[in-house]
């Protein structure tokens, strides 16, 4: 599949939902319609995030140069990104109805969390991005401290994303889980040992019929069997292989944005563009998108 069918696929999906969402409703009451659509803007944050064009800039800049034929209405680096904060909550409803749509029937989850730095470790207390919201934690897989937020980041069985949610750094894993798995009752939750708890597994299963089941420790006992438990840690791990995705090719763990509402709307798109190219490997004859073979020099 060639970069412009994706592009025009990104397109429809986004009008159509975006009608769906808004229904008879109108996102401006006043003022000039904007000359480039909404659907335009959302299209090219989409498209820009799976090529790792991370800022709206650079998505600006990329599609000026290369597809200034198919958005020729296309201004400013400016307006383009007031036009993209403005559309955070919409880019928020299109995640949410996409995940709903991917990850209703699922019968298992995968829930871990990552690192979110808003500033230099040296430099944090002189930053003054998110004060009071933002906060000190420790990242166990770097052995570092850092300054900033933690993501919490929930997919089913398939590597869908079903959930996310942010907390400061120190905010605590097992907390986080309770929002993530709202409305998903009857469940099998996978977790790393920073979520072994025999309290949250108690009350998991007590309050929502959740069964938890992370690594044990050398020194406790194993209620599964030597052959499930590779089985579930091998399964669990697919995780991690979406939370190196959004930090390697979407870079969600850098936090460029310096208010909480255009902070939500940069998580939103990218998450959205994951959910998008996993859909579109599925409905476009499951063939894996290779956009490194298609994108313009």
């Amino acid at each position: 599949m060639s970069l412009e069918e994706f592009i025009i696929w990104v397109y429809c999906w986004v009008d159509e939902n975006t009608a769906e969402i808004l229904g008879e409703g109108k996102l401006r009451r006043r003022g000039c319609k904007p000359a480039l659509s909404d659907t335009e803007v959302i299209t090219m944050e989409i498209v820009g995030e799976f090529l790792s064009l991370d800022t709206n800039k650079s998505i600006w800049s990329y599609f000026k140069i290369h597809w200034g034929g198919c958005f020729p209405r296309l201004g400013s680096s400016s307006n383009f990104a007031k036009q993209a904060n403005y559309l955070w909550h919409v880019k928020q409803l299109l995640q949410e109805k996409l995940t709903a749509k991917q990850t209703t029937n699922s019968q298992c989850y995968i829930v871990d969390g990552f690192p979110m730095p808003t500033a230099h470790f040296k430099r944090s207390q002189q930053s003054k991005n998110f004060k009071g919201e933002a906060g000190y934690g420790f990242c166990a897989s770097k052995s570092e401290t850092y300054y900033g937020f933690k993501g919490h980041l929930l997919v089913d069985i398939e590597g869908n994303i079903a959930g996310f949610t942010l907390t400061e750094a120190a905010g605590s894993e097992r907390d986080a889980v309770w929002e993530l798995m709202a409305h998903k009752n009857d469940r099998l939750l996978l977790g790393d040992k920073g979520y072994l708890s025999s309290q949250l597994s108690h009350d998991l299963y007590r309050e929502q019929g959740i069964t938890l089941e992370t690594p044990v420790r050398h020194n406790m006992d194993d209620n599964l069997d030597k052959e499930t438990r590779t089985f579930l840690n091998k399964k669990r791990r697919l995780i991690e292989t979406v939370i190196g995705q959004l930090s390697g090719q979407f870079s969600i763990e850098k936090v460029w944005a310096r208010k909480n509402w255009t902070l939500a709307g940069r998580l939103s798109r990218k998450i959205l563009a994951h959910g998008l190219g996993m859909l579109a490997n599925i409905q476009l004859n499951n063939k894996p998108l290779q956009l490194e073979k298609v994108i313009c020099a």
